[in-house]
């Protein structure tokens, strides 16, 4: 049987926050390639892709607030998913693979009791004007660029069309899905509804990676490695941790809680449940070195 990774991709190297297109580009690439190589080595590949930038740019021009946040997830998850299939596509035609790509819109069921929901911490959208901040019904907390409307972030519980994307991967499909974690949704009545939340993007992941008994679960991001004592002179790229020593750095604050943090739990939450998958964290371009251990960082039991 062919091997399955699920490959979660951040959203900073689609559309690059500080406007760097060019160097947006240049990690999509590496980020292509890394898939070609997969599935030159027979595996089967999930794309799962992050959506800040992307969120953040529809509210800012949502001026008058029409549309929930649910529904921007849904339209990010369309418009990010339709340009890397496009692309991937053509890669593929042109290599004359036999694999073909499908865009799965996600819901994922979560918790509205999970306590994320009664303590919203999750900064989304532009920075808030005065007059905003006054004359909206949203939870604001100052950032450090300003006022900004936080969210939930509640852990994903079911994935609403994970049988669909099984079957996917059974027709050799390269399947998008899950962008920006996720449209989250909960039962109320008979009927899901949207929840006004962000499901974080590397948990999503995992949890995929495990419902579909996935062989790996590779994170690819700008940093090439998890490091101890990252930002210091005396920084140390690890290329294997086991889940005992990453859950003891983060407890010690190693990882920050915004940025490496919801990776390492995500990282260590997979492969505890899958027993012998491996999990990796790799910048894009090198997926190949990191499943060999040369390049990245691996999770073990």
């Amino acid at each position: 049987m062919r091997k399955t990774a699920v490959y979660a991709l951040g959203g900073n190297a689609l559309q690059s926050p500080t406007g760097a297109s060019q160097q947006s580009a240049e990690v999509l690439a590496r980020v292509m390639s890394d898939v070609i190589d997969l599935l030159e080595m027979d595996w089967s590949v999930v794309i799962t892709h992050g959506n800040g930038p992307q969120v953040g740019h529809l509210l800012a021009l949502d001026t008058s607030h029409s549309q929930t946040l649910d529904a921007w997830v849904a339209a990010t998850q369309g418009m990010i998913g339709h340009e890397l299939s496009m692309h991937l596509q053509a890669i593929l035609e042109r290599r004359r693979r036999p694999e073909r790509t499908a865009v799965v819109l996600t819901h994922v069921e979560v918790d509205r009791e999970d306590d994320a929901f009664h303590w919203p911490t999750k900064p989304v959208g532009p920075v808030l004007d005065a007059e905003t901040v006054m004359s909206v019904d949203w939870n604001i907390a100052e950032t450090v660029h300003g006022p900004r409307r936080v969210v939930a972030s509640p852990m994903p519980l079911r994935i609403l069309e994970l049988d669909v994307i099984r079957h996917l991967v059974n027709l050799r499909a390269v399947v998008f899905c899950g962008g920006g974690g996720g449209i989250p949704t909960s039962r109320i009545g008979e009927h899901q509804q949207g929840m006004p939340a962000v499901i974080d993007k590397d948990h999503f992941s995992s949890l995929l990676a495990s419902d579909l008994q996935a062989d790996a679960l590779i994170i690819s991001t700008e940093t090439d490695a998890i490091y101890r004592s990252f930002g210091t002179p005396e920084a140390e790229a690890l290329r294997s941790i086991d889940v005992k020593v990453a859950e003891a750095m983060d407890e010690d604050g190693e990882f920050p809680k915004g940025s490496m943090g919801p990776k390492v739990k995500a990282l260590c939450n997979y492969v505890v449940k899958s027993g012998d998958g491996k999990a990796v964290l790799c910048s894009p371009g090198h997926v190949l070195e990191a499943l060999r251990g040369e390049q990245g960082t691996t999770i073990t039991t």
